[in-house]
């Protein structure tokens, strides 16, 4: 792993960077920065202002070449970064101010560094004559204060303090390659506003270009190891059956097609991990469904059956191994990807697409034949008792709306909670667009600023579903959408509660309280109401609700859709096994009516994962 940088010192003249800059014998550093940002591809930065950023703000303004989107809060501001970091493989950017601007960025920055997000921060902090002089917001370190490195090092592959003026080219390009070298991830340049204001002699260069250059590439992965090739090569051409399981970094390394052909070449069928549904085909003979806790039954069957595990891209983090373990020991597992996986296995490291093909080049040419299965078969689980069935929604019923109003190159945002989980295991991917859940640090509200970020980006319809819980955490952020007129579905599965918590508290703490149920809230109302040029509908049923969809599709702008569903709907949710029999079992409708047992947790809660 890369070891987080805190170098403060000035760096040597002149700077040998190859690209070309404004024609001038010097410029302010704000201005070379923003120049920079547009020539290494960035077209948005997303942040909010302050007295300590605002100089970067203003020569991102007069560059032209990045456009600026600010945000309500600094964790949406990450994760539009983050989402745009993710739907275009380009470096996101985000800019906040100091004090508590700058540690409102901490956990979006912890879920791109958990999930090998390339994202570069740029935090203002006061000037330099005024550390450890009792200045406002000072995080210098000095004179009693504490030090912002200190704080960001941790959620990041590089942070440095630019002292001077001098030190900021070699620190950028340092900062450039660490967030897109493996491990991928945040990379973060502390700015105080002097340094920001201050001028940077450069020898007369070009302009920057108005639009964004392609991005650049990350540094180069070591080669592959020359044994390791052949000893995975060797496993596959003599294995019988095989099960592939893809993870998220399929996506990041744009491996689809290279593992589509080892798919292929194997005759394997293909699993994903919960968040990386749309590296394969959903709708694939091949595909076998979701792994781990949220995810298909048919999977487990299937790496019963298989002589050899394929995992491709993911290190198989509980979340997409739970349940699978015991299936998991009896068979040979191979991992493929730059990363260890956090299980035994025979590994082959490097870049993934590299390793996909050249795995793929030593096996057989003919395709072979994919094993019968049974393929993605959700799992049933028993309806609640709805206290008003008349305005509650199902979630099954619900995803088939979506899945059925669902552009094919749109973009999903799956937020945390029941609604996440119901859209994991229930909803399939776009066939050309990312299906993304934020399973780093799994944060409630990630999807609202992500969504946006993404829309903005590629100019796609992009859904966001999310429950109350998130929305009532960073759900303001349609503001942001209204303001840009990002094309963006925001639909909210409104079950009145943090549905998941409530769940716990009723079947593993004897339902003695409902600090989790909320008083029920008209989210459609509040909305239209706020926002008049919103499109915004508030869906009774399924039938409502794919309307409202298409009509959304149709529009250019935002669109707004909330309906109603019952908090104690029982998700596809694997430590809630026992939930769902506790429910369906005689007497057991309320909460004074279960056994004592039934109150505890289960051997699947204490097995496997405990997430929420």
């Amino acid at each position: 792993m890369t070891p987080t940088t805190t170098t403060t010192t000035s760096h040597p003249h002149p700077h040998p960077h190859p690209h070309p800059h404004p024609q001038t014998e010097a410029t302010r550093l704000v201005d070379y920065l923003a120049g920079e940002l547009a020539r290494s591809g960035v077209t948005h930065l997303f942040g909010v202002g302050g007295a300590n950023i605002e100089d970067l703000y203003d020569a991102v303004h007069r560059g032209g070449a990045v456009r600026a989107v600010v945000a309500k809060h600094e964790f949406a501001a990450v994760t539009m970064a983050d989402g745009y970091a993710r739907t275009t493989r380009r470096l996101g950017v985000v800019a906040a101010t100091s004090g508590g601007g700058a540690m409102n960025l901490l956990p979006g920055l912890a879920e791109a560094h958990a999930s090998r997000v390339p994202v570069l921060a740029l935090v203002g902090q006061p000037p330099t004559g005024e550390e450890g002089l009792g200045a406002f917001q000072d995080s210098s370190g000095k004179g009693g204060s504490f030090d912002a490195r200190d704080v960001f090092g941790p959620v990041s592959r590089f942070c440095a303090r630019v002292q001077d003026a001098d030190a900021l080219p070699e620190l950028l390009d340092q900062a450039l390659t660490a967030a897109r070298s493996h491990p991928r991830g945040p990379a973060v340049l502390l700015l105080p506003k002097d340094v920001q204001q201050a001028q940077l002699p450069l020898p007369g260069r070009g302009p920057a270009p108005a639009g964004g250059a392609a991005s650049a590439p990350a540094a180069s992965a070591a080669r592959l190891d020359p044994a390791g090739l052949t000893s995975v090569a060797r496993t596959l051409r003599k294995s019988g059956r095989v099960l592939v399981i893809a993870g998220e970094d399929v996506a990041a390394a744009d491996a689809r097609a290279e593992l589509a052909e080892l798919a292929r070449r194997l005759g394997a069928w293909v699993a994903v991990t919960p968040d990386a549904k749309d590296v394969f085909d959903n709708r694939d003979p091949r595909f076998a469904g979701v792994a781990g806790v949220m995810g298909h039954s048919n999977v487990e069957d299937c790496l019963r059956r298989a002589d050899v595990c394929v995992l491709a891209g993911t290190r198989f983090p509980l979340v997409a191994r739970g349940g699978l373990d015991q299936a998991l020991a009896g068979t040979e597992v191979v991992c493929l990807g730059p990363e260890p996986a956090f299980v035994e296995c025979t590994a082959l490291g490097g870049d993934l697409r590299e390793v996909l093909r050249t795995v793929a080049d030593r096996l057989p040419p003919l395709s072979r034949a994919c094993p019968r299965h049974a393929g993605p078969l959700p799992t049933l689980t028993p309806g609640p008792a709805h206290r008003n069935p008349a305005r509650t929604v199902p979630y099954r019923q619900a995803l088939a709306a979506v899945a059925a109003a669902l552009p094919q190159d749109a973009h999903v945002f799956v937020d945390a909670g029941n609604t996440g989980a119901g859209a994991i295991h229930h909803l399939p991917a776009p066939r050309h667009g990312r299906f993304v859940v934020a399973l780093g640090m799994g944060g409630m509200g990630y999807t609202f600023g992500a969504g946006i970020g993404a829309a903005l980006a590629t100019g796609r319809r992009t859904y966001v579903l999310a429950g109350d819980g998130a929305f009532f955490m960073h759900g303001m952020e349609v503001h942001t959408a209204v303001e840009h007129a990002a094309p963006v579905t925001f639909v909210i599965f409104n079950n009145n509660a943090h549905a998941m918590c409530a769940l716990r508290e009723r079947f593993l703490q004897g339902g003695i309280r409902d600090d989790d149920l909320f008083a029920r809230t008209d989210i459609a109302a509040a909305m239209a109401a706020a926002f008049p040029s919103l499109t915004v509908r508030d869906a009774a049923d399924a039938a409502q609700l794919h309307k409202a969809l298409l009509e959304g599709n149709e529009g250019t702008g935002p669109a707004f859709v909330a309906l109603e569903c019952d908090p104690y709907e029982i998700p596809p949710f694997r430590p809630f096994r026992s939930f769902t029999e506790a429910a369906a079992a005689p007497g057991t409708g309320d909460a004074a009516g279960r056994s004592e047992t039934e109150s505890k947790e289960s051997p699947h809660e204490q097995d496997i994962v405990r997430i929420g």
